[in-house]
């Protein structure tokens, strides 16, 4: 299979065009090298994956943190200082567990400031902004094909402008790696050892197997930063090559040129996205209506997590994982407090990005009854309080 046969179904869906990478981080680091110069600085979430942190750096890039919307962890526009927007080069947005962030408004205020909108919709295949879908509003959008569709791999750069289709190409050819073979047996082996280990209830194998294999680096929620190493890779940038070992964790391929297995099994797991779809809107609905979850206004969209609000956190984690229900897309503490001012510039208003990073539970809405049944039982109650009287 031809990176064109993944492209096409995508293209279609989004009315964009659409370049395929091996991996979403990938695709964010071309997108940004490509619109924004070095030096630059980036408003983006706190309440983010550490490796799009780390990818921001890498393209030479100064993270600002943004306030957010205690309720979905969304991008709080009202709440960012006017005199901010003089000194970005570009938004990133995050679309949180699949919550669109405010894409209009955002990309209006970017027209206004001269600078692009990225779209990070990793989470946010299928989501939706007042009709139109997410990763259509900005100059560009990355998608992952290892969250619906759990492909493990493989994503997607889309492009408002297509005639920039060749020039990212060619930058994406120049960034990859070659293939290897004992990786293809590796990203074919996981599924399979994944299911053994935990088929004969052996958590502890089931993580070894997934630290072997390169799927999983953190002994915590965030990993290490490494202050004194990362302030000599950042002298580096912008560049992949110093920061590898942060941009690679969790997925040593993900600049890997993919071989013709690993392309087909993606395509397969991309022919059942609709369906994939519409079990994760099923799911959310009946998580949103629970105690524990604060909607908003609007249809119900196919959330990769829904976000339960929950008094304590960590108490209703453990008591999911007692009944092997593991709960991860942790992102606690915020971006600004685990990096500090030495790699980022601090949210203006960080308390309710800190709120929601202690208080969400994402939570898979294919187990939504199941992970219902566990909370109720456990007593979990729902979070009160927050800022500004949230």
């Amino acid at each position: 299979m031809a990176y064109e046969e993944l492209e096409a179904p995508m293209r279609e869906q989004l009315g964009r065009e659409c370049l395929y990478v091996p991996s979403c981080r990938l695709g964010l680091y071309l997108a940004l090298r490509h619109w924004c110069p070095p030096g630059g600085r980036v408003l983006m979430s706190p309440v983010n994956d550490d490796v799009i942190f780390f990818v921001v750096l890498a393209a030479g890039l100064r993270p600002v943190q943004a306030p957010l919307d205690p309720l979905d962890g969304s991008l709080d526009l009202a709440a960012v200082p006017d005199a901010l927007w003089s000194g970005l080069s570009a938004v990133l947005t995050t679309n949180l567990y699949g919550n669109p962030d405010p894409a209009p408004e955002l990309a209006a205020r970017c027209e206004r400031s001269g600078i692009p909108l990225i779209e990070d919709a990793a989470h946010a295949i299928g989501s939706e902004r007042d009709g139109r879908k997410v990763g259509t509003f900005g100059q560009a959008s990355v998608f992952s094909l290892s969250k619906h569709t759990a492909a493990k791999a493989g994503g997607f750069l889309a492009l408002a402008d297509p005639g920039l289709r060749e020039a990212l190409a060619k930058s994406r050819d120049a960034l990859l790696t070659p293939r290897r073979s004992r990786a293809e047996l590796a990203y074919w082996a996981r599924p399979y050892a994944e299911s053994a280990v935990r088929g004969l209830r052996l958590a502890p194998a089931a993580r070894a197997v997934l630290r072997m294999l390169g799927q999983q680096e953190r002994e915590d929620i965030r990993m290490e930063l490494r202050p004194e190493e990362l302030a000599r890779a950042l002298a580096a940038a912008p560049g992949l090559g110093a920061f590898h070992s942060w941009a690679r964790v969790d997925m040593h391929d993900y600049r890997a040129t993919p071989g013709r297995g690993r392309l087909a099994r993606i395509g397969r797991k991309l022919a059942r996205l609709d369906g994939v779809l519409d079990a994760h809107r099923r799911g959310a609905e009946r998580l949103l209506a629970t105690e524990w979850a604060r909607p908003k206004p609007g249809p119900v969209q196919p959330l990769f997590r829904v976000p339960l609000l929950v008094e304590d956190r960590d108490a209703a984690r453990a008591a999911l994982a007692g009944q092997r229900i593991t709960v991860g897309y942790l992102y606690d503490p915020p971006l600004d407090d685990y990096a500090g001012e030495a790699f980022t510039d601090p949210s203006p208003a960080p308390e309710a990005g800190r709120w929601f990073a202690q208080h969400a539970l994402p939570v898979d809405p294919l187990k939504a009854d199941r992970t219902i049944e566990v909370l109720r039982a456990a007593g979990v109650r729902p979070a009160r309080g927050g800022p500004a009287g949230v």
